[in-house]
């Protein structure tokens, strides 16, 4: 669909500086802009761009200031980025969903599925399930027994659910992710061999949860893994069983959470993070990425980097001798090497 800057502006309660009337109909990054096309300058060392983009209009915060002409329309907005993202999801909101049931589905007899939801072509409903209303089940998701998915939830391509596991309302689960697998329980056996221990617990996720690609939560071993309100998991983690991730906690790609952590509220966990298992992690704690967390924080809001993670703070400040101890080691060689020819000539 075409909208004109003035439009785009009004819905974003934002201010238009150039043509009013000029037509966009696609977005683009500021770097690749393209005339006919919706572009945003949200962090600064993008700025150098907006001199020279061709896009036609760019959402800007309301405290930008050019130092140089710029062609094309501007709208300004309090939060460029938040303001994109509005526009994207009224962009995704107004393309048409699938509806109905494809052919070669299968659904139990036994599963209730409410209005509105649609499942693509080979997946599978098993008996017992309760499918919310407006669900949408993509080709080849597989779903066991006695499952419940909330209102309003998505299951991308190639998704597993397995049995007895909970996925609440307003969810969504991309393409591969894999919750309620068995968490890796073994007993060692004086044999030198393993005897595998029942996983017989399964997973919760509240709502609005999002999953990301090739994501795995394991089941408890006894109780609930659970996943809390509004936390987002990116693509390749590995969640162990009876793990608990608070609400709007985040988490980037290829971290991995041992079993019976406790990962509190507001935490935001870089990529290729680890943590060990059966500790607790406060409130609102950022972890840098390739952070490895082998004890409990205690204190909400710490900033934490390194592995073993400690403060960012003296992280940081160790960071200039880690990289300097080369230098120092042949320091100190020199004196060892001077101290014994004073020796030897003494």
């Amino acid at each position: 669909m075409k909208f004109t800057a003035n439009q785009i502006a009004e819905y974003l309660k934002g201010e238009v500086e150039g043509d009013p009337e000029v037509i966009v109909d696609d977005v683009s990054k500021i770097e690749d802009g393209k005339a006919g096309t919706l572009s945003f300058l949200a962090n600064p060392k993008y700025e150098k761009y907006i001199y020279e983009t061709d896009a036609s209009v760019v959402l800007v915060n309301k405290g930008f200031m050019p130092v140089k002409p710029v062609s094309c329309t501007i709208i300004r907005v309090e939060d460029a980025y938040q303001a994109i993202a509005s526009l994207l999801q009224l962009r995704e909101e107004m393309t048409p969903l699938p509806s109905g049931i494809d052919k070669d589905v299968y659904i139990a007899p036994s599963a209730k599925t409410g209005e509105g939801v649609y499942v693509g072509h080979y997946s599978v409903i098993s008996s017992g399930c309760v499918i919310g209303n407006n669900v949408k089940i993509y080709p080849q998701v597989f779903i066991g027994e006695n499952v419940f998915i909330g209102d309003n939830t998505v299951l991308h391509p190639g998704v597993k659910v397995y049995r007895n596991c909970h996925v609440g309302n307003g969810c969504i689960l991309h393409a591969g992710a894999v919750i309620g697998s068995d968490g890796f329980g073994f007993a060692p056996r004086t044999d030198q061999n393993y005897k595998k221990i029942p996983q017989t617990g399964n997973v919760i996720l509240e709502d609005h949860v999002e999953i990301g690609s090739n994501t795995t939560i394991d089941r408890a071993m006894i109780g609930s893994t659970i996943i809390r309100t509004g936390a987002k998991l990116d693509n390749l983690i590995q969640v162990a069983h009876n793990v608990e991730v608070g609400e709007h906690t985040v988490i980037a790609a290829q971290s991995g959470i041992a079993g019976s952590a406790k990962v509190g509220a507001r935490c935001m966990i870089g990529g290729q993070v680890g943590i060990v298992g059966h500790l607790r992690i406060a409130d609102g704690v950022k972890i840098a990425a390739q952070s490895g967390v082998s004890s409990s924080i205690n204190a909400d809001d710490q900033v934490i980097q390194g592995s073993p993670a400690f403060k960012y703070g003296s992280y940081q400040r160790s960071y200039v001798l880690f990289k300097k101890l080369p230098a120092l080691y042949q320091q100190l060689r020199k004196i060892e090497n001077d101290i014994a020819e004073l020796k030897k000539n003494s």
